[in-house]
């Protein structure tokens, strides 16, 4: 994310904030913008056509509020309705990061962006879970998985900027490193 985007998207992360907070909506207003952003990333059509400048803004609204469905909370439809009054909406997904992340550190959770070879178990998860827990003293650890086969076997946890490599594709690079391969 750019300066430049993440400058605009900080005050309204920030307003979606304080009105979940003022509304004791913070937990359901961050699963609905946890279930967004993977409707967002699953469908690149969605994701095109918030972001097209030329699509009609009550055509976005019709789509926000088919997508949400009637039992969304009333703070985030109104605040996605908002961004499209605003010409914002093709900030989407950067403003719902920054939220998710302010979120986290509201609730000292920290994300952690798993990748790995083959999709995780919910044991899996679990214990990956609880290993970053262990090393980083949060309350609280969200996991962001992601499959890479390239990988062989293994993982790749990624905390902020701190990697954690227990790939065999990463064993097997050390590995021809020391020889001098």
């Amino acid at each position: 994310m750019s300066t430049a985007t993440s400058e605009v998207a900080a005050p309204y992360a920030q307003a979606l904030l304080s009105i979940a907070k003022s509304k004791d909506s913070v937990d359901e207003t961050s699963q609905i913008a946890s279930d967004f952003l993977a409707l967002i990333k699953e469908s690149e059509g969605l994701s095109d056509f918030l972001t097209n400048p030329i699509a009609n803004a009550d055509a976005k609204k019709g789509v926000i509020n088919q997508v949400l469905g009637d039992e969304t909370n009333a703070q985030m439809r109104n605040f996605l309705l908002l961004l499209v009054d605003k010409d914002r909406i093709y900030l989407v997904e950067p403003i719902l990061k920054q939220f998710q992340s302010q979120v986290r550190e509201l609730k000292q959770t920290v994300l952690a962006e798993v990748i790995s070879a083959v999709e995780l178990s919910d044991e899996q998860r679990e214990t990956v879970r609880q290993k970053v827990q262990r090393i980083t003293q949060a309350k609280a650890v969200d996991l962001e998985t992601s499959v890479d086969p390239d990988l062989i076997g293994g993982v790749i946890i990624q905390i902020g900027s701190q990697v954690l490599d227990a790939s065999l594709r990463g064993q097997l690079r050390r590995i021809s490193l020391q020889l001098g391969v």
